[in-house]
């Protein structure tokens, strides 16, 4: 097996999550002050890379109760009918 063979089939399957954010208007609804400043912090392979950019900008926004960050499964919805484990 040739090395490019053995590095594809160790890789696990891709599937994408999509990590955002922004000011809640209130902090029992998820509903944003002003859409226009959403943060779109990036697409992700997995979850655990996704879990660590979503982390990493929750800590960096503690200060503001408001400022919420979410991880969105985009393979769930780019394939809805399959049963996903992430």
């Amino acid at each position: 097996m040739r090395p490019t063979e053995s590095h594809a089939m160790s890789e696990s399957k891709q599937l994408l999550h999509f990590v955002f954010g922004g000011e809640l208007k209130d902090t029992q609804e998820v509903e944003f002050k002003d859409l226009t400043k959403l943060d779109f912090v990036g697409m992700y392979p997995n979850f655990a890379e996704a879990r660590k950019a979503w982390r990493a900008k929750a800590q960096a926004t503690v200060d503001n109760a408001q400022m919420r960050y979410f991880v969105v499964h985009m393979h769930r919805l780019m394939e809805p009918d399959k049963d996903h484990h992430s």
